[in-house]
């Protein structure tokens, strides 16, 4: 597949002092949908600012489309939809005429514009709102109008930062239909970010798990979750017994052991064969065992992994904007 979007080293520093998007590069091929993966505050939204030429970077190149960020925006912003994080549908407005806005926009003539928003409130499932206010709209009606709204100059890359950001469980299963639908239908290439690690596993063909401005580690979700090469055991002892990290490390077939607070970590060969293994060695030494798990990788485990910590622990950044999200979602 050719590369609709080639990211060379670049960097975003505000303030000469903050350095929140620190030399990436990768690419992403037509077609696919490409995931960045990590907790608030990792950079995911500003790098999206630089390619759809809302921020100019610090450093470093990019092309969308074949259209430099730098030296052709307008190129880029003929080429792209964007759906941002926050909802941006004016509420005054109905659901047909914030669509036929957005196509003002672009300059796209009366006579076509129309037959564009009819096929595109068909395709979101909101014809019958079409003439309602959008102050009417719920969460998940209003996130279906935004991605109705970034289609409408038919573009080749669709770009979505936090797609579901406050949506209940149904409504962002259904959501996810619908950008899967956007690839199936149309061949469009999808540019995504979020903090969930299902929607990750379940849309992405592609993630890049970005961690402080810096990309850790990119592949598809299978290839990261098999590089993790082995299964994972998770013992909790009672907090006052001491460190058995040696003691777990010499049961055969223990590849890992990492140790936070009274939690151990083992990655391992053959789970189910290793943990019982494990489990009478540490009996046998007179450790109380409260808690005891198994599981196959997943890509919280990679997460884990090539970060240090969970993507939960991170959760905390940048949360007024959330909370804001959260709310406009509910009504």
């Amino acid at each position: 597949m050719e590369e609709i979007i080639q990211v060379d080293n670049l960097t975003k520093v505000f303030n000469k002092s903050l350095t929140a998007v620190d030399h990436v590069s990768f690419s992403v091929k037509e077609g696919e949908i490409f995931g960045f993966l990590g907790p608030n505050g990792a950079g995911k939204t500003t790098t999206i600012n630089m390619l759809i030429t809302v921020l100019k970077p610090t450093s470093g190149t990019a092309t969308v489309c074949g259209h430099s960020i730098q030296k052709d925006a307008n190129g880029v912003r003929n080429s792209i939809g964007v759906v941002p994080q926050e909802y941006t549908a004016d509420e005054d407005l109905t659901g047909m005429e914030n669509i036929l806005l957005c196509a003002d926009l672009y300059g796209i003539p009366r006579s076509e514009s129309k037959k564009r928003a009819q096929e595109l409130l068909e395709l979101v499932e909101l014809t019958k709102f079409a003439d309602k206010r959008v102050q009417t709209y719920s969460g998940g009606m209003r996130r279906r109008l935004e991605l109705a709204c970034g289609l409408i100059n038919r573009p080749r890359v669709l770009f979505l930062d936090e797609p579901t950001l406050g949506l209940d469980v149904q409504t962002r299963a259904a959501t996810w239909s619908y950008i899967k639908r956007l690839k199936e239908q149309y061949n469009m290439t999808i540019f995504m970010t979020t903090h969930y690690l299902e929607e990750a596993d379940n849309l992405c063909d592609r993630i890049a798990i970005i961690d402080h401005g810096k990309i850790i580690k990119l592949d598809s979700p299978d290839a990261l979750k098999e590089s993790i090469d082995g299964d994972i055991l998770t013992v909790t002892t009672k907090e006052d017994d001491n460190d058995v990290s040696g003691l777990i490390s010499k049961v055969p077939k223990v590849k890992e052991v990492k140790k936070q607070n009274s939690t151990y970590r083992v990655k391992v060969e053959k789970g189910e064969e290793t943990a019982p293994l494990i489990l009478n060695a540490l009996m046998k030494n007179g450790v109380t065992i409260t808690k005891l798990s198994l599981s196959k990788p997943t890509l919280d485990e990679v997460y884990l992994e090539y970060t240090g910590k969970t993507i939960r622990e991170e959760e905390g950044t940048d949360m007024f904007r959330q909370r804001i999200t959260l709310r406009r979602a509910r009504h």
